[in-house]
C-alpha cells in the first residue's frame, strides 16, 4: 500500500499490540477507500488527514480486546453542524456529536464484515468534512 506511513508502522511495530492484525488491516482498508488520506501518529494511534486536517483517527490505547475509528473534523471544537455530518444510517457508527462517530471493531470478523460499509463512510466523512 503505497500511503502507508513507515513511522506508523514502526510505532505499530514497537506496539506489541494484542489486535496487531485486526489494526493492519483497518489501515490497509482505510487507505484503500481513500486515496487522498495521509496517515501519522495522533493520539497514541494511527491518524488520517487529508490536506493536513485530521478526520479518521484509530483508538487503540489502552491495548484492549478492541479497536475504535474516531471520525471527527480535527482536534478544535467547531461550530456544531445542524444535522449529522453524513446522512449514513449505518448501525456502526455511533453518534457522539453531529460532528463526531465512532464505529468499534471487536474481532477480526468484525472489520470482514464491515469493509465495504466502512469504505463507504469513509469516502462520505472525508467529502462532508472538507
Amino acid at each position: 500500500m503505497e500511503n502507508k506511513s513507515a513511522t506508523v508502522t514502526q510505532f505499530l511495530d514497537e506496539q506489541n499490540h494484542p489486535f496487531k492484525n485486526e489494526i493492519e488491516e483497518l489501515r490497509n482498508c482505510i487507505l484503500a477507500a481513500n486515496l487522498s488520506l495521509t496517515e501519522n501518529i495522533k493520539w497514541n494511534g494511527p491518524n488520517y488527514c487529508v490536506d493536513n486536517e485530521d478526520r479518521i483517527t484509530m483508538r487503540i490505547q489502552p491495548p484492549t480486546k478492541q479497536v475504535q475509528l474516531i471520525f471527527h473534523r480535527g482536534a478544535k471544537k467547531q461550530e456544531q453542524p445542524k444535522d449529522k455530518l453524513i446522512a449514513n444510517k449505518s448501525k456502526m457508527l455511533v453518534w457522539k456529536e453531529n460532528d463526531r462517530a465512532i464505529i468499534t471493531f471487536k474481532s477480526r470478523q468484525d472489520i470482514e464484515n464491515g469493509k465495504t460499509e466502512m469504505t463507504t463512510i469513509v469516502n462520505e466523512w472525508i467529502n462532508a468534512s472538507k
